[in-house]
């Protein structure tokens, strides 16, 4: 699936088509879809699938996250672009930064996911922006010098690959 660099609205029409794919056609999950483009090639894509898979991170950017990194072979993402027909969530968000993805191009904004279909990330969003301490969901440390036994023992292997 080739197409030319900067046919950006190309690829998020494609994301479009995923999203309705998911939420009218096959009832996957919400109207969510996206596509990871590299070199104006599309290298994988990926739909909503939270309600088929009770999976709550099953979400069209994460799928085609992960298909793009099994394709690639590489748990980074350099030289490519997210295209998805919404906002990236917090979730996903992290995701791109966490594969490297340079540029995420959307659709529908986080304004527009809460109007048509209910869904509301401004609780996520709120509580990130707390200190940990005043988080609803708690944060209890316990253990840490057992763990750093295999922390140190990681750190120490020659042969790790750093990500």
């Amino acid at each position: 699936m080739a197409s030319a660099r900067s046919d950006h609205d190309g690829f998020l029409r494609r994301a479009i088509e995923l999203s309705r794919r998911a939420a009218l056609e096959f009832g996957t999950g919400g109207p969510f879809g996206a596509l990871i483009v590299k070199d104006g090639n599309v290298i994988a894509e990926g739909m909503n699938r939270v309600v088929a898979s009770h999976d709550p991170t099953w979400h069209g950017e994460m799928e085609a996250i992960r298909l793009a990194c099994l394709t690639l072979q590489s748990f980074k993402l350099p030289g490519c672009i997210l295209y998805t027909s919404a906002e990236p969530c917090p979730m996903c968000l992290a995701a791109c930064y966490w594969a490297g993805i340079e540029e995420v191009y959307y659709a529908a904004g986080v304004e527009d996911a809460f109007e048509y279909g209910d869904f509301d990330d401004r609780p996520i969003y709120q509580q990130l922006a707390l200190p940990k301490e005043q988080r609803s969901i708690r944060l209890n440390r316990r253990l840490r010098e057992e763990s750093l036994v295999v922390w140190k023992a990681y750190q120490a292997r020659p042969d790790r690959v750093r990500y």
